[in-house]
């Protein structure tokens, strides 16, 4: 899938529904810590991974621009630190020059104006006014992936971010998860409609039968029953 079409079936989603159809797709649910959030409230994103780990020096970003397709989402690893930033406005700058989709940092960040000025998306864990202090050492794989929190990611994967966080999706299974979260959204959807409309959730769930049916079978979960009944309520 390219990027445009990525963007814009992600437009009518959200991460909610992504994270949800994963666990259908039995694809790993690989969500960023919390604290990674947009600069900007209302910011979303799209786009394949385009990993750099940080080391001090804003030199690997840029060699991480030179391989870089339009549409991309520079993923920054910085190992989640909360004593320097590292990315600022001209990173950003250059990022949107080259056509990326979005910046999404393990780290924090600084130039917050001038960043919510230029319009391209970021997310990370917030701002602090140093930058990097001293270079460390590069490792070899310094642009073959990138660690989120607990997650390690790369040219495989693709970034999804909006108001509830960022969430990464295996490049090789995104056609298939994407097509169950708009499954799930269409039925939240309707049952969001009917609730309007007077009938309660537990009524279209058949709630009812799922604790006469438990009551008989204890080892009978929620899920399993709203499989049966084609609910979406939780995954």
């Amino acid at each position: 899938m390219g990027s445009e079409g990525l963007d814009q079936r992600f437009a009518k989603l959200t991460t909610a529904h992504v994270a949800d159809a994963c666990i259908r797709a039995q694809a790993p649910v690989r969500c960023a810590p919390a604290a990674v959030k947009a600069v900007v409230a209302g910011d979303r994103l799209a786009g394949r991974v385009l990993p750099a780990r940080h080391v001090g020096s804003v030199d690997i970003f840029l060699e991480a621009l030179e391989g870089a397709t339009p549409g991309d989402v520079l993923v920054v690893d910085d190992g989640g630190r909360a004593d320097t930033s590292c990315v600022g406005d001209l990173v950003v700058l250059e990022a949107a020059a080259a056509g990326l989709a979005g910046v999404v940092i393990w780290g924090l960040h600084r130039d917050t104006a001038d960043i919510r000025s230029i319009g391209l998306p970021v997310f990370s864990m917030g701002a602090i006014p140093t930058g990097p202090l001293s270079p460390g050492v590069r490792p070899p794989d310094a642009l073959d992936s990138a660690t989120v929190g607990q997650w390690l990611v790369s040219r495989d994967d693709v970034v999804l971010a909006d108001d509830d966080g960022v969430l990464f999706v295996p490049l090789a299974q995104v056609e298939e998860v994407l097509g169950i979260a708009e499954g799930i959204r269409d039925t939240e959807r309707g049952q969001a409609e009917r609730m309007r409309e007077g009938v309660s959730l537990r009524a279209q769930v058949r709630f009812g039968d799922y604790l006469s049916e438990r009551s008989r079978n204890p080892s009978l979960t929620f899920r399993e029953h709203l499989r049966s009944v084609r609910g979406a309520i939780e995954e």
